[in-house]
């Protein structure tokens, strides 16, 4: 068991590589656009220009553990109620698994600080989320230890 976290090392690493081969979507008008994981996102660079990072968030399914729809829409509605409450401008995304076995609604939140940005998914128990400063590569953000012998990903932050 992960000392720091209620998700033991195995289920740890799992989700790790679900979270790294998932889909990631932003929506702008009528449009998908991808966000992959160590990638910059230049759609997002130029279409908002002055914004200084940007980060993907979901109030679905908390430390992914499957949650009732119901659920997850009334977590869904608190978290984006808390972004507009607070002023902070954001947009549809979604992430899914690459065969679509799961997908959930997400948000784009715009300028938000990496801490304050940690903070908002430690409130909605989001264990992974993406966040990256404009025009670089985009970061897996893991609110757990790195796992024993687990070799490091470049583009993976473990934040405890």
């Amino acid at each position: 068991m992960n000392s720091q976290h209620p998700i033991d090392d195995t289920r740890l690493i799992a989700l790790l590589h679900a979270y790294l081969d998932a889909r990631y979507r932003w929506q702008h008008r009528d449009d998908w656009h991808d966000i992959v994981i160590g990638l910059p996102t230049p759609g997002l660079d130029l279409r908002y220009p002055e914004v200084a990072s940007f980060g993907a968030i979901s109030a679905w399914n908390p430390m992914s553990e499957l949650r009732p729809a119901t659920e997850n829409r009334r977590a869904d509605k608190a978290l984006e109620g808390e972004l507009r409450a607070s002023g902070i401008a954001h947009m549809p995304a979604f992430a899914s698994a690459a065969d679509r076995s799961w997908r959930e609604p997400s948000w784009i939140v715009f300028g938000m600080p990496a801490a304050d940005f940690d903070a908002l998914a430690r409130r909605y128990g989001q264990l992974g989320t993406l966040w990256w400063p404009r025009e670089l590569p985009v970061r897996l953000r893991i609110d757990a230890r790195r796992p024993v012998g687990l070799e490091g990903d470049v583009h993976v932050d473990w934040l405890r």
